[in-house]
């Protein structure tokens, strides 16, 4: 349980529990949409995305919501083992997907600088940390390179299994079937329980989707709600459209264990075949060649 002991340290500085109301994610297509709207901010170099991702880091730094993010949101005493707190020797590591154009999406942009502050937090190395969006520009790879992260060039359409090790996945208003692959590729008690998910809150998702929908198109999801834990971010004026309906997902063997047996024993791969309003980019090559600029 090291990825959920990270969490527990990132958030121990109070006792206090603050739960906002979900709103409805505001989606990838419309932050592309605001980016590409007259006015928005022209790509440019390199020097210039990093010095204002440095700028965004700086701000969200000395913001209401980091300090909100670190000293009033907590779990339900006893949901997280109370084990060492995670250091930079641990095996502990991060994927991101879908963190969109920051290059010219301010969103976007605060969400990377989100993810560059956990990672120092939780003492993750940059080099542990694997980034892929399908949209990224030429200029953001090399962007991230710079950063130290790695940069996946392959759409694994979120099907990445966590190898044995504590990972935590960070996939801020991604479509739903990003997170129904991503729990069938680790359909396991041991394998969940090493995952956290930093992205839509699935109570949120449970209440919006029918729920027919829900196990029809999105059965893990729908199977694993009973299996895990939830916080929500908290919530400030300023980031509302950055972080809204997020909350950090994690899954205790305690509550696995009390699943049924038919819950594992369903393990067929999801095709979404005839599910209208996917909202994820599918992977449209074959190339079995294809793998990690920076392989795990």
């Amino acid at each position: 349980m090291e990825a959920a002991a990270a969490l527990e340290s990132w958030q121990e500085a109070s006792r206090r529990r603050r739960r906002s109301a979900a709103t409805r994610p505001r989606r990838r297509e419309a932050a592309a949409a605001a980016a590409r709207a007259p006015g928005a901010q022209p790509e440019v170099d390199g020097g210039v995305v990093l010095r204002r991702i440095q700028e965004a880091r700086e701000d969200l730094l000395i913001s209401d919501f980091w300090s909100s993010a670190l000293g009033e949101s907590d779990v339900a005493p006893g949901s997280v083992p109370e084990e060492t707190p995670v250091t930079g020797s641990c095996r502990l590591k991060c994927v991101c997907y879908g963190v969109g154009n920051f290059a010219t999406c301010v969103i976007a942009r605060n969400q990377l600088a989100f993810l560059l502050l956990f990672l120092e937090k939780c003492q993750i190395p940059r080099s542990h940390c694997w980034v892929y969006d399908p949209l990224f520009s030429q200029l953001e790879i090399a962007v991230l390179s710079t950063l130290g992260v790695a940069v996946l060039r392959e759409n694994e359409e979120g099907k990445r299994s966590v190898h044995g090790e504590p990972t935590v996945f960070y996939m801020l208003h991604c479509g739903t079937a990003l997170y129904n692959n991503l729990l069938w590729r680790n359909w396991s008690i041991d394998a969940l329980s090493k995952m956290v998910i930093m992205g839509n809150s699935f109570r949120g998702l449970e209440e919006r989707l029918l729920t027919r929908i829900l196990h029809k198109h999105y059965p893990y999801v729908a199977k694993i709600l009973k299996g895990r834990e939830e916080l929500a971010f908290p919530q400030t004026s300023r980031y509302t459209d950055v972080f809204n309906d997020t909350s950090i997902h994690w899954f205790p063997v305690q509550k696995l264990t009390q699943l049924s047996t038919d819950t594992w024993a369903f393990r067929e791969e999801p095709d979404y075949q005839d599910c209208e309003g996917l909202e994820i980019i599918r992977n449209k090559t074959e190339d079995p060649s294809a793998a990690d600029l920076n392989p795990l």
